[in-house]
């Protein structure tokens, strides 16, 4: 009678096909046989018998034994954001080539549900975690640096010399972003801000106030609407900018999806762009460059903040420590297309 393929072969049934003891065995197939003077040719045949018999270790026992799960955490406040899964697929590639299982969830930009999903990543035994938080609330990743899980922070970091981020020269991009509607002749811009509180947010206002200062303008917080990154924040808040400053000539939406919600308030009110409005975005997307209008943006290097985060959060698993420097800023690019025209 054939042996079931559902039988589950244990190690001992391994180290009598190989004609070797259960420890012999062990140690040739965790990789310790030169460590314990295995020869190559007993290692082989271990590994043979391992594979005919389709054996596969135990991942729980495993970690028992070696203190390590080879699981890391990921959380993102939109999975479904193309900018957010860029960086969750770098991460993900750079676990993998180290062997690590990547845990992915989605925050849905709320606080206290980013919180809780990392308690329950923390109850699954995760070596390390990355984390692009909501950006309002911190107190659950201070107590997660105090407690030494390795942690690293993209996108929407904090002003905390404790916690290790990765982010964007925010502050720069908003300034270029600006310098260029305002070279092309505007002067009434609307902007659409993302999330306030956040230090994205923070930063890009700043770069808009120091662009109107280096052409002597005054910074107008009237021009500043919207109250998150989404397109429906964009879609209000161009609707309302367009509503009440119709004298508005151009609008930087703070995000790709704020851009979105503005083509299609824009549209609403017969505003064409360029032809009557310009619109510039910060971060690019695959579809700005196919618009009827090609959108101008501030463009991200998406895979360089995904692959540094990832190198930071092994480098602390190898190490033990977190590492010397803490904040790292990654330099953005300016794509000009033909959404941004001079005023009609």
């Amino acid at each position: 009678m054939s042996k079931s393929v559902n039988k589950s072969i244990t190690l001992k049934e391994v180290a009598a096909a190989a004609g070797v003891s259960v420890s012999t065995a062990s140690r040739a197939l965790s990789g310790k046989a030169e460590a314990y003077r295995i020869s190559s040719a007993t290692e082989q045949s271990v590994r043979k018998a391992a594979e005919k018999l389709q054996f596969s270790p135990s991942l729980l026992a495993r970690s028992l034994r070696s203190q390590q799960t080879k699981l890391l955490g990921v959380v993102l406040p939109n999975v479904a954001n193309p900018f957010f899964a860029a960086i969750a697929r770098e991460i993900t590639l750079a676990a993998e080539e180290e062997g690590y299982l990547v845990l992915l969830t989605d925050s849905q930009e709320n606080s206290e549900t980013e919180a809780r999903l990392v308690d329950q990543l923390q109850a699954r035994q995760i070596e390390g975690l990355v984390v692009c938080p909501v950006g309002i609330e911190n107190r659950h990743l201070k107590s997660l640096a105090k407690q030494k899980l390795p942690l690293v922070l993209v996108d929407r970091g904090f002003d905390d010399p404790a916690l290790v981020s990765v982010t964007s020269d925010h502050r720069a991009g908003a300034r270029e972003g600006m310098q260029q509607l305002l070279e092309a002749g505007h002067k009434t811009i609307g902007v659409l801000q993302g999330l306030p509180e956040t230090l994205p947010n923070r930063e890009r206002l700043a770069g808009v106030q120091a662009a109107l200062e280096d052409q002597g303008l005054k910074y107008d917080p009237g021009l500043i609407a919207g109250h998150n990154f989404d397109e429906a924040s964009g879609y209000a808040a161009a609707k309302t900018l367009l509503t009440e400053r119709p004298e508005i000539t151009a609008l930087f939406a703070f995000s790709n999806q704020n851009a979105l919600g503005a083509l299609r308030a824009a549209s609403e009110r017969g505003r064409t762009i360029p032809g009557d409005l310009s619109l510039i975005a910060f971060d690019d997307h695959p579809f700005a460059a196919y618009l009827a209008a090609p959108l101008s943006s501030v463009s991200q290097d998406v895979n360089q903040l995904g692959r540094v985060a990832a190198r930071l959060l092994l480098e602390q698993i190898r190490t033990g420590k977190p590492p010397e420097q803490k904040h790292y800023q990654i330099p953005v690019q300016l794509i000009q297309r033909a959404s941004i025209q001079p005023p009609a």
